[in-house]
């Protein structure tokens, strides 16, 4: 195995000519044996017209393996394409040799150009094949063993991605495909998932690896919840779109997506709908660093705009967004201009002139304060930005007269709790107003829930949690979400907005709402780790329950009221609500205005209540500053009753 190591370590150039070489040594050896069988008589070594018939056919047998690229297979990876360039050429070499033989007059017996195909197959062909088996059954012993779920096509490329790695130790593979069962695969062989527990205890098993990149996310789903009870790490290899473009390889395995927990297929967009408001127009994302609004940019840019107005309050964000869009932009050879622009949605008169000055057509307004303990904490900012900001934005489009503006809002705008919620349902408030005003602009707006992966999601929290070895903090045990990918959130978006008329509330189908605790016990089991708890106290990691938030609540909510309708896409849905004109909204915004200027929180509290928001706080007024001022006049007072 040494020597074998050593010639695995030669240039590809120098490998070439050793199996050249070797090739001719073969091709010498079948060619003498097949006389030999054949005349039974060792004096044909010295008969010159052999050696010349010999010498002329093989050449013309190492050019024909060269150019049905046998000397382009990689020897550990061998597959059929190289035993047919195999079986080709040795064809292709006797062919010569008959030839050959035939116009020299060298008296070749009719038999032994089939004796030399067969030997030459052997030798050329079979020790190639042995090679390549000793090659995997000396080296794939080593590392942690592994169970390859998936005995498909991805499974076997996973298989030789693997097979000389110390790192893991494929010894089975499990598929549904009950043909498949009992068969062999380079030495591994492929079982029932039904036998999947007796398989992890045979050899102590240390992960399963997911080959199954062209699996709907139902069908991931269901395996996975049968894996989930082994307490087994699952990791599964990229998906098939990013295996084909060649930016990911089978061999760069990861962490199971959670979206394939929830076990729900994407629907494919409507192309019609994704570019309606961006090809060929000018763009601009507010908020556009940020987890949704980074992820608008990017399907944005594919859709080729005209220009793409990057609009962000964080230095650091906007650099990262404005560097990544431009080397895809570069990959893609797309010709668009991206702009990257700094400033804050509380500053009208910047908003307003980057809009006039660059022409800007649509607007998506993704800019807002959204971690809901933070707006409780800060209750006038989070007003400033999320309900002023967006107040700002939306007249400054209109002065700048812009076709379409897109509010990104959430479920929490819905029978809010918070303060947060309540800021998201009155800048919907300002948007619905305003499109009953006459204007050239079209405004709408998008509900959803929690999107996997992004700033303040449970998930990377979860992630880093388990990677410490715990415990997983959950707020409470029966607080459940709504949850959707960043990618087809944005895609439906963008796709809600194309369909707006003016004062649209799109909601987007969330699919079944997760509970909190189930999905993090899910993410425990599925990293190969047991949940601690009263029933298996010897688990390694526990849950840990820290009580709900300021303002956060049990279940979320997507809808305000019965009345809502489907539109022309299965995943998106209007609510029709209660809303005010501006004649009368703009009253309630002068009073807010004024009482956040004062740091009048009291009143703050009272506007908020009194708007038609269905805000139903379930604590009182959080504000830090607010209990800071009370507890020094408090203090004031005691220093004067003393005094």
């Amino acid at each position: 195995m040494d020597f074998l190591q050593s010639l695995f370590r030669l240039e590809r150039s120098q490998k070439r000519l050793v199996s050249i070489a070797i090739d001719t040594v073969f091709l010498g050896f079948a060619f003498w044996a097949a006389l030999l069988v054949r005349l039974d008589d060792v004096t044909v070594l010295q008969n010159t017209q052999y050696w010349l018939l010999f010498a002329a056919t093989l050449p013309l047998t190492i050019f024909a393996f060269v150019k049905l690229g046998l000397y382009r297979a990689v020897l550990r990876y061998m597959s059929l394409q190289a035993l047919t360039a195999i079986l080709l050429g040795v064809i292709t070499s006797t062919i010569f040799m008959v030839l050959v033989g035939y116009y020299s007059d060298a008296q070749l017996p009719r038999t032994v150009p089939i004796i030399y195909a067969s030997f030459a197959l052997v030798f050329v062909g079979g020790t190639r094949a042995l090679l390549r088996s000793m090659i995997g059954s000396g080296v794939k012993r080593d590392g942690e063993p592994i169970i390859i779920y998936g005995a498909g096509v991805s499974g076997r490329q996973l298989l030789n991605s693997l097979v000389l790695s110390h790192e893991y130790h494929p010894y089975a593979f499990v598929d549904d495909d009950t043909s498949l069962h009992g068969t062999v695969i380079q030495g591994v062989y492929v079982h029932s998932p039904s036998i999947i527990r007796k398989l992890i205890k045979q050899k102590e098993a240390t992960k399963v690896l997911l080959a199954i990149p062209s699996a709907t996310r139902a069908k991931r789903k269901d395996i996975l919840s049968r894996l989930e009870p082994l307490s087994i790490q699952v990791l599964t290899i990229p998906a098939m779109a990013d295996l084909v473009s060649g930016t990911k390889l089978y061999s760069d395995i990861k962490e199971v997506e959670i979206d394939d927990l929830l076990g729900r297929d994407s629907v494919a967009p409507r192309q019609d709908l994704l570019t309606a408001n961006i090809t060929d127009k000018v763009v601009m994302v507010t908020g556009a660093g940020g987890s949704i609004g980074s992820e608008l940019c990017r399907q944005i840019l594919k859709k080729s705009p005209k220009k793409l107005v990057l609009f962000e309050l964080s230095e650091y964000s906007l650099y990262a967004i404005e560097r990544e869009l431009t080397s895809i932009a570069q990959e893609l050879n797309l010709d668009v201009r991206i702009l990257p622009m700094m400033g804050s949605v509380q500053r009208e008169n910047r908003v307003q002139t980057i809009m006039e000055s660059f022409g800007v057509q649509t607007v998506y307004h993704a800019a807002a304060y959204k971690h809901v303990p933070l707006v409780e904490h800060n209750v006038i900012e989070g007003i400033r930005n999320n309900i002023f900001g967006t107040l700002y934005t939306a007249r400054a489009a209109i002065a700048a007269k812009v076709e379409t503006f897109v509010l990104i809002s959430t479920d929490k705008a819905v029978r809010p709790t918070n303060v947060m919620g309540t800021t998201k349902r009155m800048a919907e408030l300002v948007l619905q107003a305003f499109a009953k005003e006459e204007h050239q602009t079209r405004f709408c707006m998008v509900r959803f829930g929690n999107v996997l992966g992004s700033s303040g999601s449970v998930v990377p929290l979860f992630r880093t949690q388990i990677a410490n070895g715990g415990p997983v903090t959950v707020t409470h045990p029966e607080i459940t979400r709504f949850f959707m990918t960043i990618p087809e959130a944005s895609q439906l978006v963008i796709q809600a907005g194309a369909m707006g008329k003016g004062g649209d509330v799109f909601v987007l189908d969330m699919g079944k709402s997760v509970k909190i605790v189930d999905l993090a016990s899910k993410m425990i089991r599925l990293s190969g780790f047991e949940v601690r708890d009263d029933n298996n106290p010897e688990g390694d990691i526990a849950i840990e329950f820290s009580g709900l938030r300021p303002g956060e609540k049990l279940y979320e909510e997507l809808l305000i009221g019965d009345d809502v309708t489907g539109t022309e896409h299965e995943r998106i849905m209007t609510a029709n609500e209660l809303n005010l004109s501006w004649n009368e909204y703009s009253k309630i915004l002068e009073r807010l205005d004024r009482a956040c200027h004062n740091v009048d929180h009291e009143s703050i509290r009272d506007i908020l209540l009194s708007t038609p928001t269905g805000f139903a706080p379930t604590d009182g007024i959080c504000d830090l500053l607010y209990h800071q001022k009370a507890k020094v006049s408090d203090s004031n007072e005691n220093v004067i009753k003393l005094a």
